[in-house]
């Protein structure tokens, strides 16, 4: 196996490894490089969906992603994935106004995989079987290097403030509201540290996403205008890494540490058929 790093310290390419065949050494090269790089690029995988979710597995809980389907909504894909392409059952491009295009637009934001839940996700696993000729691409953001930019003042008056995430702050920064009361009930907000240290490492982080819409203790616009700040900081050019993507590549991040994002492309022409398997926490950040 051979890792070439895309930075020195952020994003790396793995290359001459099989990811439906990986022997316990190999795992354990995967790790390492996973702790220093965060964002690891797997070139021309070849993947069924049950060898995607058993390599996702050896790292931790895989998460169930039903949170983004209304209840008896028919699935494209098992319940262990999240299925984050513009296709309906049956393989056809979702229709211009498909309730569910205008919830994934929250996509397009920057964001922490699942940071709205109790236990949040790990390490997300996004596996590329059809992509569009352009557009498309996905940029990751390196929230360690951003937490070690920030002035010291800005870093003690961090230190030990919790944000509360939500699904619902999220979409509703792009104007999606229409969720039951029952789906409000079912996502109340989680507690989140906004500064983590990633225990393999000791590095410091933040912890971001346009889930975050309040901050305990602090007012709700001072509150929204920090988080605003600390996520148009956390995303300057020299924290981003933007990954155009190849058909088989899978892309590996640590949500502990990054903010990712989607960006545009021509939804209601081109399929772009991306999967992901998600690999929880194994305990609340907050407990």
């Amino acid at each position: 196996m051979v890792v070439f790093p895309i930075t020195p310290t952020f994003a790396a390419e793995v290359g001459d490894v099989d990811l439906a065949a990986v022997d316990d050494a190999q795992l354990k090269e995967i790790e390492q490089a996973f702790w220093k790089h965060s964002v690891l690029v797997f070139p021309d995988q070849q993947l069924s969906v049950d060898q995607h979710l058993a390599f996702a597995k050896r790292l931790g809980p895989l998460e169930t992603s039903m949170a983004q389907y209304r209840p008896g909504a028919e699935l494209r894909v098992p319940a262990k994935i999240s299925d984050v392409s513009n296709l309906e059952c049956g393989d056809k491009i979702w229709e211009k106004d498909s309730q569910r295009r205008l919830h994934e637009r929250g996509n397009l934001l920057w964001h922490t995989d699942s940071s709205f839940r109790r236990i949040p996700a790990y390490a997300s696993l996004l596996y590329a079987r059809a992509i569009p000729p352009v557009g498309g691409l996905t940029e990751f953001a390196d929230l360690r290097a951003a937490y070690n930019a920030l002035p010291e003042d800005m870093q003690i008056k961090l230190q030990d403030l919790i944000a509360e995430h939500c699904i619902l702050y999220s979409r509703s920064r792009i104007g999606f509201t229409d969720f039951s009361q029952r789906e409000r009930e079912a996502m109340p907000p989680a507690p989140q540290p906004l500064v983590r240290t990633i225990p393999q490492t000791g590095r410091r982080t933040l912890y971001l996403a346009s889930h975050a819409g309040r901050i305990r203790g602090l007012p709700n616009d001072e509150a929204k205008a920090l988080i605003d700040q600390l996520i148009k900081h956390s995303t300057q050019r020299g924290f981003v890494y933007m990954h155009r993507w190849r058909i088989n590549d899978l892309v590996m991040w640590d949500n502990r540490c990054t903010m990712h994002r989607g960006k545009e492309f021509d939804d209601l022409r081109w399929k772009r058929d991306v999967q992901r398997a998600t690999v929880s926490e194994t305990a609340p950040i907050c407990e």
